[in-house]
């Protein structure tokens, strides 16, 4: 028997590429500065906003996304500021996609870099003072190339954690067919539909990519993944 993907399956493919892609964009660019600070601060604050950025590691996701839900509602401070700005409402668009997802993928970013970032230690940051070398300088020329592999595990798991996205994508995505259906809301309406077979083929693409994600982080460091000192 054979069997092929419709258009909305194609259309929550492509919507889930495009809303990953973005994500992970914002995520390394709010993520970075975001680690950088958390690893060089001394600032009571640290634990709190620390905290505040691993939640999600622990908060259903349901609960995440009705909060989001509320606070970018109509009737919510981020809702009125949107609307005062002629931007409308952000729930059931994909533009709340993005935002929900950034908040929800945010530690997935955050602690990689962070953990890269204390890696490096105090030494080459000290050897770079020593030469004059601006804080900018410093950052570009010896953070970040040192810090590569950090990088690209917080890209890879910002990215495939995304993709995996259902409780809070569709608490403020809701399930609009080719606006905000993504492909985890999508098999969700297969198996609810008892179509077990067009579940299969997009269940199975997701477990083959998360797979290649797995393979790809062990691969790329693997005496960190076999438990040795990072």
């Amino acid at each position: 028997m054979t069997f092929s993907l419709d258009a909305a399956d194609l259309s929550a493919i492509r919507l889930t590429a495009e809303l990953a892609t973005i994500t992970t964009v914002l995520l390394m660019l709010i993520g970075t500065p975001m680690a950088w600070w958390l690893t060089r601060t001394r600032s009571r604050l640290k634990g709190v906003i620390g905290a505040c950025v691993a939640l999600p590691l622990v908060l259903p996701p349901s609960v995440l996304g009705f909060y989001l839900l509320i606070t970018l509602g109509p009737n919510g401070p981020l809702g009125k500021l949107t609307q005062t700005l002629g931007l409308g409402v952000l729930p059931f668009t994909f533009p709340g996609l993005v935002l929900a997802s950034v908040f929800y993928s945010l530690p997935f970013v955050v602690q990689p870099l962070q953990q890269a970032f204390e890696a490096i230690g105090p030494r080459p940051l000290e050897a770079a003072a020593t030469l004059r070398a601006s804080a900018w300088d410093t950052f570009f020329s010896v953070v970040l190339p040192m810090a590569r592999p950090g990088f690209v595990t917080a890209a890879i798991l910002g990215f495939a954690h995304t993709v995996g996205e259902f409780g809070v994508v569709l608490m403020i995505g809701g399930n609009i067919p080719g606006k905000t259906q993504v492909m985890s809301v999508r098999i969700y309406d297969h198996v609810e539909a008892v179509e077990y077979a067009s579940a299969h083929w997009l269940a199975g693409g997701m477990l083959a990519f998360s797979f290649v994600v797995l393979l790809a982080l062990y691969t790329q460091n693997p005496q960190r993944h076999a438990g040795e000192p990072k």
